[in-house]
Parts: C-alpha cells; structure tokens; sequence
C-alpha cells in the first residue's frame, strides 16, 4: 500500500507543464493518445510540415494549462466536457472543431493472472481486487476515461461497493501503469491503452450503452496563427492517420 501511495504521489506531479518557447507546431493532446500521436506526428513531418512538439496529460490537465495562458496550437481532448469548457471561455476556433476517433472502456488485469469475464449489471467486481486491493481509473473528479468508468459503474451497480476501493490517479496512464507494475490488482481504461502495457491484458469491455459514448474532439486554439493547425486536425481524419488509430485500438470517430 506504501508503495502505491508513492506512486501515485509521483504521477500526481506529472501534469505540471512548463511551456517551451514556441516553435513549429505545438499540440496538447490527451495522454491516451500518446503512442498513436508520436506515430502520426512522425507521418506529418514526413510530408514536410514543421517539427511538431506535444503536451501529453489528462485532458483536464491541459484544459486548465490553456486557460492559464499555456501557448499552444491544437487541443485534442479525451472527451467533450473540457472541449466544452474552452469553447465556453472562447479558447477555442469552434468552426475547426471535430470528433476524431472514438474508444471503449475496458477492464484491465496481469495477463499472469487474466480472468476474461463478460461485465454485466450484477457483476461482482469486487472480487477481482481481494482483502486489500484496489482498483485503478484516471481520477473520476476530473480525468475523462475515470468519469466515464464512475458512470459505466453507477449504471450497472457497482459504484456503492467499489468507490471506497479506487486508486485515482492523475491520468489514464498512470492508472494503466498501476496495474502493469503490480500495484493495484486490476483497473479501467480506455480499450486503446490496453494496448500500450505488454504484461497487461483485457478481462472485459463495459457494455457501450453503460456510459456516454467516447468521442475525441479536437481543435485549433482561438490565440493559433497560420495554416498549419487547421491542416494537422485535417491530417487526423486522413487514411492514413486512421490507419494509425486503429492499429492502436481506438474506434472510427
């Protein structure tokens, strides 16, 4: 249990963002986009765009660093509630904004140690996580894939017996990375992150009607000059930029 408090305190600190000297194309971008958005951003070079720098954390994490006054190009969030909230305070270029890609929402054990189950109203849970364990999900106060993992929970009637039993952390990364090392018995993530861990594998996916549907907005900020940004969020809908999502496990938009 020390060891999880730790690392969690560690995590905690990752959204702190001290922002570069602007340069080339600069985007803030949900942490369960990173290894798809690396991918993407080396075609984008390739066809000889400008260097493309990212800002990889929860999605409210970077919400709140824009608001802030962070420099910043394109925001791709893991959901619509914080694109909502820039758009609100006028932080956004709402004529360039759209869904990218979509996800599900996955349960995610050891592969040492995977029980496939089919998640259901009535499933116990519970049980995956022992005497002392805990279940890892992005922070339900505020990261997107752990408000999506309160609802799926609520909905099928399991939040009572669990919401004592979680280990939030700052994103979904880091919930992922709990389970991947050990620290916490099972987690929820996005079905795209379950990709990202080797030792990690999928025990069940929630039913798509338990939560509301995972959309990624993306957008070009209201302070963003020039071409550039808005042909980046064009690049997101090319094949071949599609092609990378789903070889990552995220869903059409």
């Amino acid at each position: 249990m020390r060891m999880l408090l730790v690392l969690l305190a560690l995590v905690g600190g990752a959204g702190a963002y001290a922002a570069p000297a602007k340069k080339g194309l600069v985007v803030f971008a949900a942490s369960s986009l990173t290894d798809a958005f690396r991918d993407i951003g080396t075609l984008w070079m390739a066809q000889g765009h400008p260097a493309i720098s990212f800002n990889f954390a929860s999605s409210s994490t970077l919400a709140q660093q824009i608001e802030h006054g962070a420099q910043a190009d394109v925001f791709a969030s893991a959901d619509e509630l914080w694109m909502n909230k820039l758009a609100a305070d006028h932080l956004i270029q709402p004529a360039t904004r759209s869904d990218f890609v979509g996800n599900t929402l996955v349960v995610v054990e050891p592969k040492a140690s995977l029980k496939p189950v089919t998640i259901k109203a009535g499933f116990d849970l519970g049980a995956y996580l022992g005497t002392d364990g805990r279940l890892a999900v992005g922070d339900p106060a505020h990261v997107p894939a752990g408000i999506y993992a309160e609802q799926a929970l609520r909905k099928l009637g399991m939040w009572d017996s669990l919401r004592l039993h979680l280990a939030p952390a700052e994103n979904v990364r880091a919930a992922l990375m709990l389970v991947s090392t050990g620290q916490a018995p099972a987690g929820i993530v996005y079905g795209s992150d379950a990709r990202a861990a080797s030792g990690v594998g999928v025990a069940g996916v929630f039913p798509a009607d338990s939560h509301e549907p995972i959309h990624y907005p993306a957008a070009v900020l209201a302070s963003a000059v020039g071409a550039e940004p808005r042909a980046f969020l064009d690049f997101l809908h090319s094949q071949a930029a599609q092609d990378v999502f789903n070889h990552y496990g995220f869903l059409p938009p």
